[in-house]
C-alpha cells in the first residue's frame, strides 16, 4: 500500500466512526422517553424508524453508487447524517426527534452500503478483511462513547450549553463535518463499474432460494437483538435494580464494549476453529443471556447477561452474511443488497418489544428478543 492510500485511510476511518453514530439511538430514545413522558411502545418508534430506512434505501444506494461513485455516495451519507445531528440542537419536540432519527437512519443506510466498497478501492489483497475489522472497531468506539457523552451532558450545567444530554448531537456533528471535509479533499481512485445495477426485482427473486431467505431472516434477528439490547438494557436496570437513567446508561456501553471484544477475538477464533462450532457457541451465549435478562434481579446477573449477548451477537452478522454470499457466487451484489435490507430487523423487533414491555414489563421485551435467538439456533445447520 502506497503513502497516498495510507493517507486516504484517515478520512475513511473517521467515516466508520460516523457510521457508529446510529447506535446513539438506543440511549437517546431512553432520554426522549423520560423527557417527553412517553410509554415504551411510543419511545421504541425511534430506534424502529432508524432501521426502517434500510428496507427502502439499501438496493437504490447500490444503484446510485454505479452512477456517481462510492466516494460521492459516502459524502452524501455524511451530509444527511450531519443534518440529522443538527436538528436536535434546536429542540426536543416529538416531531423534531422523529425527523432527526429518520435522517440518521437514511444517512446510515447510505453509509453502510457504500463505505465498505470504498475501502476495497483503497486496500487490495489480503489486508482488506483486517482493515474492515479495524473499521468496525472504530465504529464501536462511537457506539460505546455515546451513553457516556449523554450522561455527562445530563449532569453537566454550563459545559453542555443548556442542551443537557442532547450535547451528544453537536459533538458528533462536528466529527461528521470534519469527516466530510477530509474525505472531500482526499483523492481516491475507483474502479469502473461493469454490468447493470441490481434492482428490487433481482433481489426479491433470490428469496426463492432457501439459504438466502433463511440468511435474510438471520440478519433480521441479529440486528433486532442488537438494537433491542441497546434499547432495553438500561430499562432492565431501572426496573429491576432501581437505577436512575444516568446510572443505567452504562449498560449500553457495556454491551458495545463486549461486542467490540467479540469482533476482535472472533476474527482469530474463526481462523482456528470450525465456523459452525463458533456460531453454536455464540448462540448458546446469547441463550444464556436471555435467561439472565429474563429472571435476573441483581446488578451482577444483569451485567453478565448484557456482556454475554454483546459477545455472542458480535460475529453473527459476518457468519450469516458470508454464508449467503458463498451460496450464490454469481449474484453477490444482489445478495449483498438483500442482506443489508435485513437490517430492517432493527425496526420490527423494537416495535414488538415496546408493546410487550408495556403489557408485562421488560421481561416481555426480553421474550421478543429470545424468539430471535431461537431462530438462530435453527440456522446452525446452514453454516457450512
Amino acid at each position: 500500500m502506497n503513502k497516498t492510500n495510507k493517507l486516504a485511510l484517515i478520512p475513511v476511518m473517521l467515516c466508520f466512526f460516523a457510521m457508529g453514530f446510529v447506535d446513539l439511538v438506543g440511549i437517546a430514545s431512553n432520554y426522549v422517553k423520560e423527557d417527553l413522558n412517553l410509554n415504551d411502545a411510543t419511545a421504541n418508534i425511534f430506534p424502529s424508524l432508524v432501521f426502517f430506512w434500510f428496507l427502502i434505501f439499501s438496493v437504490p444506494t447500490g444503484m446510485l453508487m454505479n452512477k456517481i461513485g462510492r466516494k460521492k455516495t459516502v459524502l452524501l451519507s455524511l451530509i444527511v447524517t450531519v443534518i440529522s445531528l443538527l436538528l436536535p440542537i434546536f429542540g426536543e419536540t416529538f416531531n423534531i426527534m422523529l425527523v432527526s432519527f429518520s435522517l440518521l437512519g437514511i444517512g446510515n443506510a447510505l453509509m453502510q452500503t457504500s463505505l465498505n466498497p470504498l475501502v476495497s478501492s483503497i486496500i487490495k489483497g489480503g489486508n482488506l478483511a483486517s482493515t474492515l475489522t479495524f473499521g468496525q472497531f472504530v465504529k464501536a468506539i462511537a457506539s460505546f462513547m455515546a451513553p457516556y457523552i449523554a450522561m455527562w451532558g445530563a449532569v453537566a450545567t454550563i459545559p453542555s450549553f443548556g442542551l443537557g444530554w442532547r450535547v451528544l448531537f453537536p459533538i458528533y456533528m462536528v466529527v461528521g463535518i470534519i469527516s466530510s471535509l477530509l474525505l472531500a479533499v482526499t483523492a481516491i481512485e475507483e474502479e469502473k463499474t461493469e454490468g447493470k445495477a441490481s434492482s428490487f426485482a433481482d433481489c426479491f427473486k433470490l428469496l426463492g432460494k432457501p439459504i438466502v431467505l433463511l440468511s435474510f431472516l438471520g440478519i433480521m434477528c441479529h440486528v433486532g437483538i442488537d438494537v433491542g439490547t441497546n434499547t432495553t438494557a438500561p430499562k432492565l436496570l431501572m426496573e429491576r435494580v432501581g437505577m436512575t437513567l444516568n446510572e443505567a446508561a452504562f449498560a449500553t456501553s457495556l454491551y458495545f464494549i463486549f461486542r467490540t471484544i467479540g469482533c476482535f477475538t472472533g476474527s482469530f477464533f474463526l481462523r482456528v476453529m470450525n465456523n459452525r462450532a463458533f456460531f453454536t457457541i455464540s448462540v448458546v451465549m446469547m441463550c444464556a443471556s436471555m435467561i439472565g435478562m429474563f429472571v435476573g434481579n441483581t446488578k451482577l446477573i444483569l451485567y453478565v447477561a448484557i456482556a454475554l449477548v454483546g459477545y455472542g451477537n458480535s460475529n453473527i452478522f459476518s457468519l450469516v452474511f458470508s454464508q449467503a454470499l458463498r451460496s450464490v457466487p454469481d449474484k453477490q451484489n444482489e445478495v449483498s443488497g438483500l442482506m443489508i435490507m435485513g437490517l430492517f430487523g432493527g425496526t420490527v423487533f423494537p416495535l414488538f418489544m415496546g408493546l410487550a414491555s408495556d403489557a408485562i414489563g421488560q421481561a416481555g421485551a426480553v421474550a421478543v428478543m429470545a424468539v430471535g435467538v431461537v431462530y438462530l439456533f435453527t440456522y446452525i445447520k446452514q453454516i457450512k
